[in-house]
């Protein structure tokens, strides 16, 4: 693989401009470009970054040996595939597509050309996840919720691919199994699409999955919690905190006045190493496209959680009961 030297970012709205500012701070790396169909924005930050802004990303196709695409999800495609057929190595902001076709055109592109292609699910890269697949070995039970109000950007994609996606892409990395079925119950609160979601996963292994996703929540919360034969695991993403209860016991007194509940266990706090997911992230696929030796993503896995999140929204899609907005 070339050596890769120059970095840029198509689409510096909301989530481009994390990556833009992450590559700015790298040591030897030159920002090649940015683009954006906002004028003002895509000049105002060339200047900043001092950089060159182009309105059309394809200006920079050979200017750049590995870009960030943050554009919408329904762009993501076409830009990723101008570039992979440019020779430029690719790092796609979540959702990859919204259509499992596509994004295996995209990774047999890649391939062809021999060049990295990652999804920028930045969770991966949340240093208690990193210690959480040390922990897990045969999950029964997990349960994540990511809920918070509804977002001060635009938003094109439903809750599923929106914020779900990153506990489907952790939880199918943590069980050892494929689904066998899937429940799925939304509504639509502020957007077209869904902005609540609850579902369910059954596993083959019998391992059972409760996912909640919520864009219209006044409290925001990122938690997964495992349970296995003898240990209870709680994950917080925001603290990036990690704590096993394990030995537990619960004992009940009654007495005229009241009924008393007592719990206990031993709570073991992992230690865990913070740093910025996205930069470690953002690390990450550099080392890979400098680095032929350096284990890349899993394709299959890659596409396996799009055709989970892809099924899950197809089953909300035969649900008549979403309130109007």
């Amino acid at each position: 693989m070339k050596k890769v030297t120059r970095v840029g970012v198509v689409g510096v709205g909301h989530m481009g401009r994390y990556h833009l500012g992450v590559y700015a701070d790298m040591y030897r790396i030159e920002l090649g470009g940015i683009s954006d169909i906002d004028k003002n924005t895509c000049h105002r930050l060339a200047r900043k970054y001092k950089t060159r802004g182009y309105i059309d990303y394809r200006r920079l196709l050979d200017k750049l040996d590995a870009v960030s695409i943050a554009v919408p999800t329904e762009m993501h495609y076409k830009v990723a595939r101008d570039f992979l057929e440019a020779g430029v190595h690719v790092l796609v902001e979540k959702p990859m597509t919204d259509s499992l076709p596509q994004a295996r055109e995209l990774f047999r592109l890649a391939k062809e050309k021999k060049l990295v292609l990652h999804v920028g699910h930045v969770e991966r890269f949340n240093g208690a996840v990193q210690e959480l697949r040390k922990i897990v070995r045969e999950p029964m039970f997990i349960e994540s919720r990511r809920m918070g109000p509804f977002p001060n950007r635009n938003v094109e994609d439903g809750v599923i691919l929106d914020v779900m996606i990153h506990d489907l892409d952790i939880i199918l990395g943590l069980v050892n199994s494929s689904v066998m079925e899937i429940q799925a119950v939304g509504a639509k609160v502020f957007s077209h699409r869904e902005d609540l979601a609850s579902v369910q996963l059954i596993f083959e292994n019998g391992c059972l999955a409760s996912l909640t996703a919520s864009r219209s929540t006044q409290h925001k919360e990122r938690t997964l919690a495992i349970t296995q034969k003898d240990s209870y695991i709680f994950l917080d993403y925001t603290d990036q905190d990690i704590r096993i209860h394990r030995d537990a016991s619960s004992h009940h007194t009654i007495s005229k006045q009241e009924l008393k509940y007592r719990q206990e266990s031993t709570i073991e706090r992992i230690f865990v190493h913070k740093d910025n997911p996205l930069k470690l992230e953002i690390k990450n696929f550099l080392n890979c496209a400098l680095n032929s030796t350096v284990k890349s993503v899993s394709v299959k896995d890659e596409l396996y959680s799009i055709q989970v999140a892809l099924e899950i929204i197809d089953r909300m899609k035969n649900i008549d009961s979403f309130p109007s907005s």
